[in-house]
């Protein structure tokens, strides 16, 4: 496996100084954001570190050779908007824009592209239903002609009262990921699997490892803090974030040796990119490169 980080963190640097951080602090990948420019529809999104607008073979070939320069490699392209967002003309710009990241990745000769399925908060699992394989099927389609696997994050995107009832994403658990694939059984779909969000959903992280083993695409390492003093005041149908805090690896609720260890016994043998979403080391790009370099001594023990 692979330890790298998600390029999210930080947007002020360039593609080429985000690589050279990666090398100079002894990552191998990085999980590099492809959103449309200009575009910043919530915290930690609209960050563009490849601009996949237009994005020609020759284009990919220098991005290729300035990742070959740094001795980095790209573990994935990284776009998370809401495909099945109730405004069709929201939906149909995330849509649209997906497509260009996939064939982005194409050219620049990647495996992975990672997003979320999205949801229409205000509407069931089961009322989401047919318009999730209307729009899915020809993007799955999509990625198969390009040679592209599509790893589904499994972020609830339910924290806030935006988000509230049904949150952002569809494919939060083992049980709507069976009927995912059931129904799009292409192997070009799968998961980027974020084990934090299930400790949020106070399941055992490990727990779907070894079942959708051959689904798991890729992997991002971030923890999370549950504050039970909070759950005390205010309960768990509270909005989360009201009581539970994202962390990097080592500062909360996960166990990574037992974690990263039920990892091995999978056939995933992939890069693991740190997220890094904790304000405890403040806003500053030197804080946040900080977390990085934190989150990445705490995880190297376990990697090869």
């Amino acid at each position: 496996m692979q330890l790298g980080f998600v390029s999210a963190i930080l947007p002020e640097l360039s593609l080429d100084q985000v690589l050279t951080f990666a090398r100079d602090e002894g990552f191998s990948c990085v999980e590099i954001m492809c959103w449309p420019e200009g575009r910043a529809e919530r915290k930690y999104a609209g960050v563009t570190h490849l601009s996949v607008a237009d994005f020609t073979q020759t284009q990919a070939d220098v991005v290729n050779g300035l990742a070959a320069d740094r001795g980095v490699t790209f573990s994935a392209l990284g776009y998370y908007p809401n495909p099945l967002d109730p405004d069709p003309a929201v939906a149909r710009t995330a849509v649209v824009h997906l497509k260009r990241v996939i064939m982005a990745a194409a050219k620049l000769g990647l495996k992975n592209v990672n997003t979320f399925v999205g949801r229409d908060w205000t509407r069931s699992v089961e009322d989401n239903w047919p318009r999730f394989l209307k729009t899915w099927r020809p993007l799955i389609a999509l990625a198969e002609e390009q040679g592209i696997r599509v790893g589904i994050e499994n972020c609830p995107m339910r924290f806030t009262q935006d988000e509230w009832p049904g949150g952002k994403n569809l494919a939060t658990t083992p049980v709507i990921w069976r009927r995912m694939f059931e129904d799009l059984p292409s192997r070009h779909f799968g998961l980027n699997y974020d084990p934090s969000h299930f400790v949020l959903q106070h399941m055992d992280p490990a727990s779907p490892l070894r079942e959708f083993q051959d689904r798991i695409f890729h992997v991002h390492a971030k923890d999370v803090k549950i504050r039970r003093d909070r759950i005390d005041e205010v309960g768990i149908f509270a909005h989360p974030l009201e009581w539970h805090q994202p962390r990097i690896p080592g500062f909360g609720e996960m166990n990574w040796g037992n974690f990263l260890g039920a990892l091995r016994e999978t056939s995933y043998r992939g890069p693991v990119c740190i997220e890094v979403e904790d304000a405890t080391f403040g806003q500053t790009l030197a804080g946040r490169q900080s977390a990085l370099r934190v989150a990445g001594q705490v995880l190297r023990p376990f990697f090869g």
